[in-house]
């Protein structure tokens, strides 16, 4: 299964600048004191430091300490990312993809999320492999998409990490690869991202790149499903009910059905209404 996944921007720099102004910023955050901390950083993002620019665009885009105003925290972003500040060019990219702030352009979203993915930003290089992949701003290079991926995933990114698998297990842009595939998945998959234990989940079942294991399969299963994924849900329901990998209980077949029904997976209502006869 093939799902892809934006990340979005994180609205607050985590590392700290020299100044004993932006260091008060941070610390006035930190107990609430939004107020204080646009004064601090306010004089700073005046004066050209990126950082505190980047923060201010944070306060405006969460409305602490000022209203909430978008287009506002996108023109400090965009300055803070014209000095080279990767975390801006980053929040710039997803601006202009997601259309936060200013009108939404694929193409500079790839131009933003290329500047900071050549500075190494593992963010970036997730997203710009996505645009790669689904060809939005940029032609469609599923290569190109395995390549920032790899970057990406080799720096710990769940998502880059799914992806890739993902392109592995459809043979787009790389050799065909279940093995590989699975290998991908998996280190998503430890770090709790609940697509990827779901696809783990479909591997095992199926036994593809993997010795064929329905306890395994429906052990990702559950843990996507307890993870929020609907498919995941929907699976744990129909394997208890018909007891596959796990011991027969309708109880569990019904809590999980109903919880797909809620996140509208319809085979779910189906299901459940066939246990309920």
């Amino acid at each position: 299964m093939t799902r892809l996944t934006l990340i979005l921007a994180a609205l607050l720099a985590l590392s700290t600048a020299h100044a004993a102004d932006f260091e008060a910023g941070l610390q006035a955050y930190s107990r609430g004191d939004y107020a204080t901390a646009y004064r601090e950083w306010k004089e700073l993002a005046d004066q050209g430091d990126p950082k505190a620019q980047y923060n201010l665009g944070s306060l405006y885009t969460r409305g602490k300490g000022v209203a909430t105003d978008d287009a506002e925290a996108f023109r400090w972003y965009l300055l803070a990312a014209s000095q080279g500040y990767d975390i801006a060019q980053f929040t710039v990219g997803v601006s202009y993809a997601t259309g936060r702030g200013v009108p939404p352009d694929d193409r500079e979203a790839v131009i933003w999320y290329r500047k900071a993915a050549e500075q190494g930003k593992a963010t970036a290089q997730a997203n710009l492999g996505l645009m790669l992949e689904s060809g939005r701003g940029i032609g469609q290079d599923f290569a190109a998409a395995a390549q920032w991926y790899r970057k990406a995933a080799m720096q710990g990114n769940a998502t880059a990490q799914f992806n890739l698998g993902s392109l592995y297990q459809r043979g787009d842009g790389l050799p065909q690869n279940d093995f590989k595939a699975i290998k991908w998945y998996t280190y998503s998959a430890e770090q709790g991202f609940a697509v990827a234990q779901y696809n783990l989940g479909i591997m095992y079942e199926r036994g593809a790149g993997v010795d064929r294991d329905p306890v395994a399969a429906a052990q990702w299963f559950l843990k996507a499903a307890q993870g929020g994924d609907a498919d995941a849900q929907l699976r744990m329901g129909e394997l208890y009910a018909d007891g596959i990998g796990v011991d027969a209980d309708r109880e569990q077949a019904l809590f999980w059905l109903e919880r797909a029904a809620a996140n509208g997976i319809r085979a779910a209502e189906r299901k459940k209404q066939e246990l309920e006869r």
